[in-house]
């Protein structure tokens, strides 16, 4: 058996002696690989006799075993010393000035909503979110819109593709947030108050129109809501939004499938030298539309028209960041330009709220 001294002494000391994991590795090939000495010499033990290889297999595994604890030991000390030279060589000067921080901007569209959840939930309003890609009984049906109804044209609506001889109901990308409404009504019945914002889709590009915009719809059903319930809460959030006491709204009788009777609401504004002001002059401009939930709608949601009544409002989202904040183009916000979003953006902690503020 001294040769297995022999090999003990010679792989010992090679591993004591290397550099780094490199010659690490080829010792252990050379001793314990599957063509290492150790293994050849643990093969050999089918050729003994009995006597012979009580004797030796335990002196070869004795030999195997301490080879490996000592290669494992070895290779926590190279990756300790290779550690302690990184955090020699890479330290810090904490003393040293800072560099300047470079944070991002949030995005117009993700503030103004954040300003419109903040508004409402002053006002008790939940936030309610729904599929963006519907099924022609929510996004038309249930909301009243007849099959004949423009809007339901390919014009107007981006509609899925369906496989010739599909005869399931079609589905289309939402072009409104009103079928969150009919939802939200069949899920958690009513009363209820609900903002609904999140993105929808038009066939329409221009200064003014993009494919997909944003916008949030409000929902309150009780049993003695009127359109003076809806005047008070449209002035309120028009007052805190903007930011200005003596916000003045008009409503004019208009025309939409969802709501009876319905009403178009104007903001009072003035246009000096091509700048628009709100809360003054004699002009007006158009904000978003309202009116008395229609009693089909309701029913088409399980509510009981008879006892329950309420209204609905929609906004646009872009539309009125564009007012607040002066934004000329509206397919501006979707071009991913870091300098657009460097002007309009808006700090990460700047969170609205009705306390700490909604604007900047």
């Amino acid at each position: 058996m001294n040769g297995l001294d022999d090999l003990k002494a010679k792989y010992l000391g090679g591993i004591a002696a290397a550099k780094d994991e490199v010659a690490l590795e080829e010792l252990r090939l050379a001793a314990v690989g599957k063509k290492g000495e150790v293994a050849l010499m643990m093969r050999g033990l089918g050729k003994m006799t009995p006597e012979e290889r009580q004797v030796a297999g335990p002196a070869f595994n004795a030999l195997k075993n301490e080879i490996n604890s000592a290669l494992t030991a070895k290779k926590a000390g190279l990756a300790d010393a290779a550690l302690n030279e990184r955090l020699q060589s890479e330290w810090i000067d904490v003393s040293l000035a800072g560099r300047p921080r470079r944070e991002g901007t949030i995005h117009p569209v993700s503030q103004v909503t954040e300003e419109v959840i903040a508004i409402f939930a002053d006002l008790g309003f939940a936030v309610a979110e729904g599929p963006q890609i519907e099924s022609d009984h929510y996004n038309f049906d249930a909301l009243n819109i007849a099959p004949e109804h423009p809007a339901r044209q390919e014009h107007d609506t981006f509609y899925m593709h369906r496989d010739a001889g599909d005869n399931r109901p079609p589905h289309v990308l939402r072009t409104h947030t009103s079928p969150v409404q009919i939802r939200y009504m069949e899920k958690h019945g009513v009363p209820c108050r609900i903002i609904c914002p999140g993105r929808v889709y038009r066939a329409d590009y221009d200064q003014t129109h993009t494919p997909m915009f944003h916008q949030y719809e409000g929902l309150c059903i009780d049993k003695n809501v009127s359109m003076a319930n809806l005047k008070w809460v449209l002035e309120e959030f028009c007052r805190a939004f903007f930011g200005i006491d003596d916000i003045e709204l008009r409503f004019r009788a208009s025309h939409f499938p969802f709501t009876e009777p319905s009403a178009e609401v104007d903001i009072r504004c003035s246009w000096d030298n091509g700048q628009l002001k709100l809360g003054e002059g004699d002009d007006w401009m158009e904000i978003l539309g309202s009116g008395m939930v229609h009693p089909k709608v309701l029913a088409a949601a399980g509510v009981d028209p008879e006892e329950y009544q309420g209204f609905a409002f929609g906004m646009g989202i872009d539309r009125i960041a564009m007012l607040k904040y002066g934004i000329p183009d509206l397919r501006a916000f979707f071009d991913s330009d870091l300098r657009w979003l460097k002007h309009y953006g808006f700090a990460a902690l700047d969170v609205p709220t009705m306390h700490g503020g909604i604007s900047r």
